[in-house]
C-alpha cells in the first residue's frame, strides 16, 4: 500500500494570514495549485483553498479583505508515514479535496485528492479515454 509521503507535492504555497486574499488567490494561480497553507511560525495554521477562495467571491467580499477571513483555522492533517487509503478516508469524511502532511509537526507537504486518484488508477489511463 502506498504511503502519503510517496504522492504527497513538497512544492508548497505558503502565505501569511494577513496577506491579501487577492495576492494569495494571484499565487495560487500563478504556482497551478488548489491550496496554500497559512503557517504560524513553523506550524500549519490553516490552510486556503479554492473554495474559500470561490466562497469570498460568490460574496463579493474579495477586496480589502485577507486571507484570516476565509482560510479553513487549524486544518486536519496526515503524516507521510501513514497510508494513501487513510488520507482518502479523511478527505471523504471531512468533505475537503487538500490535506497538510505534518512530520513531527512541522509542514512538509500537501496531498491532494488528484494524488490519491494517481495511485488508484496507477496512472496508467490515457488521457481522452
Amino acid at each position: 500500500m502506498a504511503r502519503v509521503g510517496d504522492v504527497m507535492s513538497t512544492r508548497l504555497l505558503t502565505v501569511d494570514a494577513s496577506a491579501p486574499l487577492r495576492e494569495a488567490a494571484r499565487q495560487m494561480h500563478d504556482r497551478s495549485v488548489g491550496a496554500a497553507l497559512v503557517l504560524g511560525g513553523d506550524r500549519v495554521t490553516g490552510i486556503l483553498t479554492e473554495r474559500d477562495v470561490l466562497r469570498a467571491v460568490a460574496e463579493g467580499r474579495v477586496e480589502e479583505t485577507d486571507v484570516s477571513a476565509w482560510m479553513t483555522r487549524d486544518p486536519e492533517t496526515i503524516e507521510p508515514s501513514d497510508s494513501t487509503a487513510l488520507a482518502a478516508s479523511v478527505m471523504i469524511h471531512g468533505g475537503f479535496r487538500h490535506l497538510p502532511v505534518v512530520d513531527a509537526g512541522k509542514p512538509v507537504g500537501i496531498v491532494s485528492i488528484r494524488d490519491l486518484m494517481r495511485v488508484v488508477l496507477d496512472d496508467e489511463t490515457p488521457r481522452g479515454a
